[in-house]
């Protein structure tokens, strides 16, 4: 089935505009097929519970490769983004052998090598998108969700180690994604918990977070990741998923960008209560919003079918213009017709050997949480 723009296919119309978690499992569950099915997503992210991860390496693998066929096959496309959070420390989702590699933190000299080794590896799973690298300034030392995730505090940190891992990256075939936009780095709260609200002066803001991301706005960059933050003093009250002001005057318009811009998981609770409401789902499109990213790891999926029902009601009201949502598709569609669909296959034991020396992740840097890796 070609990806084509048609508002008359129901909620098939508005598929192209999500990326769908799958639910806990190695294989597709029922709410999966039907989804896929009934909405032809743009493409599905998969998390550390959908691989067979006490299987032997080549048992999981083969288990993987039927997992992602029966992915396309419900979608009935080739082009379906498979993607993936992978960044090292605590935000690790394949099992053994692949490598664990450490926070991004720890390698900020050696962030080529790593962003070559991932994109190997994560090539081989079949992966073309990887959720990477995190370009937020940690300015705030306390803040609980970003911290060693970050390259540094300063955008002087952030942006050659973070540029040097992208460009490595997506040189073995994997596109990267920078986030969190505008920049989560001086949040004091968790925002899979709770919406953060930063209050930064303008200029702060600008020279601080905007500048890193300031470095990821060229060709080499053809998709980028929202935050569910709030920054009081440039949007009051409206998360930057939300917000015109930051996603269309301040990224399209200020800093030219021009590729995909994607939602971070809108299951979090910073934003998920907020989904009740159609005016939530008018605002994060006529933001500028292109792909929209709903897991099972924090909310039901099915919201998504609740979203597409307001997406109707708003584009039928006139609250939501046809022109935006062209757009949108137009630059999925372009994203998706570039995007590359890698074979499944096992690696040598010599490639992780290799890769094993390159920045490897120690016990003493891991989160009490290790292992679950929901993070986005």
């Amino acid at each position: 089935m070609d990806l084509t723009f048609d508002l008359g296919r129901g909620p098939a119309s508005f598929g192209h505009r999500f990326l769908i978690g799958l639910q806990p499992g190695h294989v597709l569950g029922d709410k999966d097929k039907r989804l896929l099915s009934m909405l032809k997503p743009a493409g599905v992210v998969l998390f550390r519970a959908n691989f067979l991860a006490d299987a032997p390496y080549q048992d999981w693998v083969e288990s993987h490769a039927r997992l992602l066929a029966d992915v396309r096959e419900y979608i009935e496309r080739d082009e379906v983004i498979i993607s993936i959070d992978h960044e090292g420390g605590g935000v690790l989702r394949p099992p053994a052998p692949i490598t664990p590699f450490a926070y991004a933190r720890e390698w900020p000299r050696q962030a080529a090598d790593v962003g070559k080794a991932m994109g190997i590896e994560l090539r081989s799973l079949g992966f073309n998108v990887n959720f990477a690298p995190v370009v937020d300034v940690n300015s705030n030392p306390a803040n609980p969700v970003i911290g060693q995730r970050s390259f540094g505090t300063t955008p002087q940190d952030v942006v050659p180690a973070a540029r040097e891992f992208l460009d490595a990256l997506q040189a073995e075939g994997v596109l990267g994604c920078p986030k969190h936009f505008p920049g989560h780095g001086d949040a004091a709260v968790d925002s899979h918990y709770s919406l953060p609200v930063i209050d930064v002066d303008p200029k702060t803001f600008r020279n601080r977070e905007l500048e890193a991301f300031r470095h990821f706005n060229d060709a080499g960059t053809r998709m980028i990741m929202t935050a569910h933050i709030v920054i009081s003093q440039i949007d009051p009250g409206i998360p930057a998923t939300m917000s015109k002001v930051i996603l269309q005057d301040i990224l399209r318009k200020e800093l030219g960008y021009e590729g995909v811009v994607v939602s971070d998981d809108l299951g979090m609770k910073a934003i998920s209560e907020r989904l009740d409401k159609p005016e939530t789902t008018t605002s994060i499109t006529n933001a500028g919003c292109d792909l929209l990213c709903m897991c099972a790891y924090w909310a039901d999926t099915e919201i998504i079918l609740r979203m597409i029902d307001h997406m109707s009601a708003g584009l039928k009201a006139g609250v939501i213009k046809e022109r935006a949502l062209e757009q949108s598709f137009t630059r999925v569609a372009g994203l998706l017709s570039d995007l590359p669909n890698h074979k499944v296959e096992a690696l040598e034991e010599e490639t992780f050997q290799r890769h094993a020396s390159v920045a490897p992740l120690r016990a003493r840097s891991l989160p009490a949480n290790h292992g679950g890796a929901t993070k986005i």
